[in-house]
């Protein structure tokens, strides 16, 4: 191989887009060049944000990219969905200064996805050690990498990053063509309960799903106020700002689909969510009228309805929520590697992720007898 170099950017607007993606490629929106600038352009990262947008390259010999990480300077631990706060408490009682560390994610999406933007393969490792260099470099306690696609965990594992488990619950598309071919895959009474719950939802109600020039100011004007009041209520303050979601628009709105409801002609309730190759990705929702059922209406049967007309493998509908077990979102691992450079900590910290793990696993078990589906043969 010819030799590589690395480099920390200082933001992603700094690497052309053509560069950008190709290195990180198309299937996963929330890896692209135009959501990650969209962040930065409307001060969601960078400034005061607690995520600074330090992008680590490798380069060909010609300076060109050949492996990207979307690595961020932070100063918190919010807007991650991996929490490390024990990690944090335990390691600053110990003496030592847990922040900043440097995390390698899409911000403020538990989004599995390539976490190595990789142009060129071969590249991983070299990218790998440019992160640990940063690491040791700057004296910082930890990097992370978090939700990585499962087939990027090896390579971390085989650089001796601890690997962490988490679960999520998603919906697979079993070559339905309608919704009704789903239910006819659940049990009988779970079918009943899905049928009333999406009735009562919408009773009184026009859904609508728009896309791409369908989404106008006033609709992005009533989604803000949505996720303004999701925001305050889960985290105390919104992540995104009030401008990114034209700029979002604007860049991506072809796979952009926002779900309304309306009532006599004004919207009370939105899902946001972005369209991949082959998944349906679930992001935000709220509303300013209670209506029982509606959430999981706009949420997960919506998100159904729109990937089986897509034809789309997938809907990825956020962190947690063992509710949506019952409406057919099965439990799935999801996984982030830690590199952990004080041996002590690092211990400390892998003994942890040992016994956490075992408790992962036994709970997704337990969870996937839970499912919905017919019992085969019954």
């Amino acid at each position: 191989m010819s030799p590589l170099a690395a480099r920390l950017v200082d933001g992603v607007r700094a690497i052309p887009a053509e560069q950008w993606n190709a290195c990180a490629g198309t299937a996963n929106p929330f890896v692209r060049h135009a959501f990650l600038a969209a962040l930065e352009e409307s001060g969601s990262t960078g400034g005061r944000s607690g995520w600074q947008p330090i992008p680590i390259v490798v380069d060909d010999a010609a300076g060109v990219p050949v492996a990207i990480a979307p690595a961020y300077a932070k100063s918190h631990s919010q807007g991650e969905y991996v929490f490390d706060h024990a990690w944090a408490d335990a390691w600053e009682r110990a003496g030592g200064q847990y922040y900043p560390k440097l995390q390698v994610a899409a911000p403020f999406s538990p989004v599995p996805g390539p976490r190595l933007l990789l142009r060129d393969p071969g590249a991983a490792p070299a990218l790998i050690a440019a992160l640990e260099a940063v690491t040791d470099q700057h004296d910082l306690s930890s990097a992370h990498a978090t939700f990585v696609s499962p087939d990027q965990v090896p390579a971390f594992e085989q650089a001796g990053w601890l690997i962490r488990e988490g679960t999520q619950f998603h919906w697979a598309n079993d070559g339905y063509a309608t919704f009704d071919d789903f239910l006819g895959a659940l049990a009988s009474r779970k079918r009943k309960a899905i049928r009333k719950e999406r009735a009562a939802a919408v009773e009184g109600l026009t859904i609508r799903h728009l896309s791409g020039a369908e989404i106008r100011p006033e609709h992005w004007d009533a989604f803000w106020t949505f996720y303004q009041d999701t925001g305050s209520r889960k985290w105390g303050r919104p992540y995104l700002t009030r401008s990114f979601f034209p700029l979002l628009g604007a860049a991506m709105g072809d796979d952009v689909l926002l779900i309304l409801a309306e009532r006599d002609g004004r919207p009370i309730a939105g899902a946001l969510n972005l369209i991949g190759e082959e998944t349906l990705y679930g992001r935000y929702w709220g509303c300013t009228e209670e209506v029982p059922f509606l959430h999981f209406e706009l949420c997960y049967y919506q998100a159904i309805d729109a990937a089986i007309a897509r034809g789309l493998r997938t809907v990825e509908a956020g962190a947690q929520g063992e509710h949506k077990l019952a409406r057919g979102y099965v439990p799935v691992p999801t996984w982030s590697a830690h590199y952990i450079p004080d041996a002590g900590f690092r211990r400390a910290i892998s003994d942890f992720l040992v016994r956490e793990r075992a408790a992962v696993s036994d709970e997704q078990s337990y969870l996937a007898e839970l499912a919905p589906f017919r019992k085969r043969g019954g």
